[in-house]
């Protein structure tokens, strides 16, 4: 089995890195009427945010790291590598729809929803069935429990939307886990070819 390029550790190793490092950034920035746990991410992304820029360039950067990640996991079935690539493409698409300052956005809420839905199905599409030995980041019982996980933590989200809870807290845990999870990937198909 071909393993995935050192380079993949890159790509998929800044991802989580960069959205943490971004969030926090843009909400020190905004300042103390930002309350994070109430308030989500596409807030600091907003025309008129304080990390408008910083925000935008989060989102360019994370989506072509999602998208050169996906090319280069060669272990991985192609299915689940379309999949992570669309999720990629979606945040791309966000800095074409950021939420305006006031109201929704419907366009902003159907690619986040698309993009929140594929990095979810990817890990279980990418599992390898008919080769041994499989990394263990690409068995179908793992991808399906690391699926679960982001399937549950995005429903979680969707809740605290509609409950007006805490969806800055649930957004910032689905996308931290869909993050790392390409990163972890990658590390097992690299281990097991060593």
């Amino acid at each position: 089995m071909r393993s995935a390029p050192w380079w993949a550790l890159v790509s998929s190793g800044c991802a989580p890195v960069l959205l943490v490092g971004s969030w926090m950034t843009a909400q020190l920035r905004q300042g103390p009427e930002y309350d994070p746990a109430r308030q989500t991410l596409s807030v600091l992304a907003s025309y008129g945010a304080a990390s408008y820029w910083l925000m935008t360039g989060m989102l360019l950067v994370l989506g072509s790291c999602y998208v050169a990640t996906a090319h280069a996991l060669r272990p991985a079935a192609p299915a689940g590598r379309v999949a992570l690539a669309g999720g990629g493409l979606c945040a791309l698409a966000l800095t074409l729809v950021p939420v305006p300052n006031s109201g929704g956005a419907l366009e902003h809420g159907a690619v986040s929803t698309v993009g929140l839905v594929l990095l979810a199905v990817w890990p279980p599409l990418a599992a390898v069935r008919d080769r041994k030995p499989v990394p263990w980041g690409l068995r179908l019982d793992v991808s399906l429990a690391a699926s679960g996980l982001m399937g549950a933590s995005a429903l979680w989200f969707l809740a605290e939307l509609q409950s007006a809870g805490a969806p800055g807290v649930a957004e910032r845990v689905v996308t931290f886990v869909q993050a790392l999870w390409p990163f972890l990937v990658v590390v097992s198909c690299r281990r097991s070819a060593a």
